[in-house]
């Protein structure tokens, strides 16, 4: 497990987020939880945009579906 930190978000932001996940399916349990999905697909999207081959983009996108992150 990684380290955390805490991050201050406006309470407005965080209010829609939990909106959000209290009229979704259940995807996600918490805000925070979402939070690191966006964050983490934002990061690999632009990591993939630089970084690799067709192929290798392929690769990573099957293992990131494997692990749930990636429908």
């Amino acid at each position: 497990m990684s380290d955390k930190v805490n991050v201050k978000l406006r309470k407005d932001l965080v209010d829609a987020i939990q909106r959000q996940l209290d009229e979704s399916r259940g995807e996600f349990t918490s805000v925070e939880e979402y939070i690191e999905f966006v964050l983490t697909e934002v990061l690999i999207e632009d990591e993939l945009k630089q970084a690799y081959t067709p192929e290798e983009e392929e690769e990573i996108k099957e293992r990131l579906r494997k692990r749930g992150y990636v429908r």
